[in-house]
């Protein structure tokens, strides 16, 4: 009887100590929405829509874009494409996102780039205005046609 008194204290305290820690942990930063789609008009290399995917950790936050505004015209390798993803700051002002990173792309396929970095604070609103793609030597500028859809990216 003793023993079994002993045994539920103890799983009491640990469950208290596991709780107080998850209490005491940093909570999980958050970007909403965390996909949203755009338009973008990329001059003679065409026009169509983006999806873009947005995540955060602390004050770093990163964006990968797919678009069928743009197409590969012929196999491109792994991290060949360099970008900048220019985004409206809090309705005045601008930041940037860059990187050079992607998925090979076959011939034919949606140019998929990122994730391009960038730095938010906490209550940033960012939506696209222009993606910049240089691939093979060849620079690609999209200008957002519509708004993003639900809205805008607001960091946690």
């Amino acid at each position: 009887m003793r023993h079994g008194r002993l045994a539920t204290g103890m799983a009491l305290g640990i469950g208290a100590a596991v709780a107080g820690t998850l209490a005491l942990a940093p909570s999980a930063y958050a970007v909403e929405p965390q996909t949203a789609t755009i338009s973008f008009d990329c001059g003679t290399w065409g026009s169509g829509e983006a999806t873009l995917t947005a995540t955060q950790d602390g004050t770093a936050a990163a964006i990968t874009v797919t678009t069928d505004a743009i197409t590969s015209p012929i196999d491109v390798a792994a991290g060949s494409v360099s970008s900048t993803l220019t985004l409206s700051k809090n309705g005045s002002g601008t930041t940037q996102f860059t990187g050079n990173a992607n998925p090979a792309l076959p011939a034919g396929s949606p140019v998929s780039t990122g994730p391009m970095n960038g730095t938010v604070a906490s209550g940033d609103t960012l939506e696209g205005q222009s993606l910049k793609i240089t691939v093979l030597g060849f620079t690609v500028t999209c200008d957002a046609t519509s708004p993003q859809n639900p809205g805008a990216f607001v960091f946690d």
